[in-house]
């Protein structure tokens, strides 16, 4: 078991792993350092600061998936609503699809649900080389532990090395729960993925630390690695009508589809908010704009371009606009074909959100401002005689 060691005759009371602790866990007790195990987490800080007299010790457990290296392949998790495949989908397999290449293995889908087997082509026309379809009437509508039961007994069965999985509220649900039913790691809302090809491994990117740093994960002791990826965050496979792929139905039987949990009734929301993630181009202000008000001269510059209002964090914790907008990591990732900032500084926050769009313009005061450094173009001014001048001039063009 991975745990945390003092060795109480080392320690010299120095307290510097008191100082150096970021939650908190470490303290001292009779001049001898004293872990907090509830607040611990094992991140290496004091042991860092302890290198002179080697008194803190982390021990890691290091048991690994027996025969590792007979796990091949890369999946993808077919997430499909009301016999739809999700264009998130499409996104993973652009991507499984590079990172098989690396490896030189196939890439398989898992589609799930009812009346959806004629969908399995599409996905093998996206890139994949092998559909698992599991169709059932039971499967209709999305119930958490039928679909991870299966999802976790395909897995066991063919020993894929990797899974990308959609971070949607069924993807997270899904993949989650496969990660403990079969006792490994999980990468969640990755922003990069690339293949270590010295060792195989699947390098997963994800902000840390509030989106301070970002941090790559490596899985080198468990298979499979599995990884949830947001919309918006790789380009869409191309199609390719000639491709050829293999496509198996899978059935199982009455025990795999018990829950605890049953539909009731299934409402279907009725709303007029743009949904930013498909949206071709987007205005989006920040803390400069100052005021809910002033977000209608951006809706305005959206209106000319047939687009969509978005929203840094700032902007919406102040309430200026509705959380269905904010672009970021704790908002929705967008990648648009434009994506204009206005009076947004460009926190790695808001920049994992929005850094994919194909052409980003830039409108801030400060030119020392970090949304300038993945600007396509920038303008250095004042986005209240700037915006309204790009307004102008665009409906004269357009």
């Amino acid at each position: 078991m991975s745990g945390i060691k003092v060795d109480k005759n080392k320690c010299i009371g120095c307290t510097l792993c008191v100082k150096a602790c970021p939650f908190g866990a470490m303290s001292m007790v009779d001049k001898k350092a004293f872990v907090d195990l509830d607040k611990c987490q094992l991140c290496n800080s004091c042991v860092e600061t302890c290198k002179v007299v080697h008194a803190i010790e982390i021990i890691r457990e290091t048991t690994r998936t027996p025969d590792m290296e007979k796990y091949k392949g890369i999946w993808v998790f077919a997430e499909q609503r009301k016999g739809v495949v999700q264009p998130v989908v499409f996104e993973l397999l652009g991507k499984a699809r590079e990172l098989a290449d690396k490896l030189k293995v196939d890439v398989a889908c898992v589609l799930m649900g009812s009346n959806i087997k004629d969908k399995a082509e599409d996905l093998i026309h996206r890139g994949a080389d092998k559909v698992y379809v599991v169709d059932n009437p039971k499967l209709e509508h999305f119930l958490d532990e039928p679909y991870a039961r299966i999802m976790a007994n395909l897995i066991r069965k063919n020993r894929p090395e990797a899974i990308l999985c959609p971070a949607t509220v069924v993807g997270r649900s899904v993949i989650s729960r496969v990660a403990v039913q079969l006792r490994v790691g999980l990468t969640a809302d990755c922003t990069g993925l690339d293949i270590d090809l010295e060792n195989g491994y699947l390098m997963q990117t994800r902000p840390a630390f509030g989106g301070n740093i970002m941090a790559t994960i490596l899985a080198k002791y468990h298979r499979p690695q599995l990884a949830t990826v947001r919309h918006k965050v790789f380009k869409e496979a191309a199609v390719d009508l000639k491709r050829k792929g293999v496509v198996e139905v899978v059935n199982y039987d009455n025990s795999f589809f018990v829950s605890r949990t049953k539909i009731l009734k299934v409402v279907d929301e009725v709303t007029s908010t743009v949904n930013i993630t498909e949206a071709n181009v987007i205005v989006s202000g920040g803390r400069a704009m100052g005021g809910a008000e002033n977000f209608k001269m951006l809706e305005e510059l959206a209106n000319v371009l047939n687009g969509a209002v978005g929203a840094s964090r700032a902007a919406i914790d102040e309430g200026w606009m509705p959380y269905s907008h904010q672009v970021g990591q704790t908002g929705k990732t967008v990648c648009p074909t434009v994506y204009i900032a206005c009076g947004i500084s460009g926190q790695i926050q808001h920049l994992v959100g929005m850094q994919s769009s194909n052409i980003i313009i830039a409108i801030n005061r400060d030119p020392s401002a970090p949304i300038f450094t993945v600007a396509n173009y920038g303008i250095i001014g004042d986005v209240f005689e700037v915006v309204p001048l790009l307004t102008k001039r665009f409906k004269e063009v357009l």
